[in-house]
């Protein structure tokens, strides 16, 4: 399955036809009804005149998603434009600052499965759409402590990503691989997916071990860096290794700490000596881990209340303001619960 979304700048109206066009197929393919896909057509139609009304512009992802229960379109909508401070306020029918009905923001809330929204004055504004092929599924709940989202996307006009990423539940608790195949197109992605394919299968356990395991199984492909984080319910720990700039950083409260990876690149050579970094495994912290798709200087702290947001929130806010455009680019946001 891809997992990479589809981006767009919206800087015009022009683009906007052709974007409704190209989701309302996409549901279709999904399965969607003819309603629901002409339900979808609003929602999308909504999002992209909002860019173009009220902040000059934007970009908008999406990607199709396929799960063993029900079949989905992910959808963000991300802006710097001049931003709200009542999001509560926008989302009533009948509130417009443009002497419009104002019935926009409550019409993605009623016919979208799941809608999120986060603003701050004179920063702009992210908001988070799932449409599922039945408007009345309820989503299904949380399993195993760890929620959690990823936004991927591809070297600009290349067709496969580099990046990968997987999580695997195992016996202990569950392990988290997040990759980058040197360079971008189709032979990172080849080896980003050896990776990917050897983590899944490994009988290692320690992320050190697994690195290893995986460098020994990709040597005849371009190379790649990757961090694994994984968790024992037990010991209640993190255990995390990576090898090459994979920036991981875990954040308890207000304070957080990035991981230093060691230097080098799996599948050609890695250090004698790796050693995992133990460190408590807790309640409401939330794991941040991405490629250098995005810049390494940001901090959640400049962004108000955002640690009570979802983890679609979070990833999407860091995307819109760190994404380099110059790379594959994959964020990675859980949250511990």
């Amino acid at each position: 399955m891809d997992n990479t979304f589809s981006t767009y700048k919206i800087d015009d109206r022009s683009l906007i036809a052709f974007i409704k066009r190209e989701i309302h197929n996409l549901a279709l393919q999904l399965g969607f009804t003819p309603h629901r896909a002409a339900e979808t057509d609003i929602i999308v139609a909504e999002l992209t005149s909002n860019l173009i009304k009220y902040a000059n512009g934007g970009e908008l992802l999406y990607r199709a998603s396929f799960t063993g229960e029900y079949n989905e379109i992910e959808i963000y909508c991300l802006d710097k434009g001049i931003g709200f401070e009542n999001v509560a306020k926008i989302m009533n029918d009948g509130y417009s600052s443009s002497n419009t009905l104002g019935h926009g923001l409550g019409s993605i809330k009623r016919l979208s499965n799941d809608f999120q929204i986060y603003s701050m004055k004179n920063w702009g504004c992210v908001q988070y759409v799932r449409i599922c092929e039945k408007p009345e599924l309820q989503l299904p709940p949380l399993k195993n402590g760890l929620n959690y989202t990823t936004i991927a996307v591809n070297y600009p006009g290349e067709k496969l990503c580099g990046d990968g990423y997987y999580i695997k539940q195992t016996t202990k608790g569950f392990q988290i691989f997040v990759g980058d195949g040197l360079g971008h197109g189709e032979s990172a992605n080849e080896a980003v997916e050896a990776a990917i394919k050897a983590f899944r299968q490994t009988i290692e356990t320690q992320p050190s071990e697994i690195l290893r395991d995986i460098h020994s199984k990709v040597k005849k492909t371009r190379g790649l860096v990757a961090t694994i984080a994984s968790v024992d319910y037990k010991s209640e720990t993190w255990s995390i290794c990576g090898i090459g700039n994979i920036n991981t950083r875990i954040y308890n409260g207000l304070e957080n700490k990035t991981y230093t990876p060691y230097n080098g690149i799996i599948g050609h050579n890695i250090p004698r000596t790796l050693n995992n970094t133990v460190v408590p495994y807790k309640r409401h912290q939330i794991i941040i881990m991405h490629s250098d798709g995005l810049r390494t200087k940001w901090s959640l702290n400049d962004l108000t209340s955002i640690f009570k947001q979802s983890p679609a929130i979070i990833a999407s806010a860091l995307y819109k303001e760190n994404i380099r455009g110059t790379d594959d680019a994959t964020i990675l946001v859980g949250k511990i619960y």
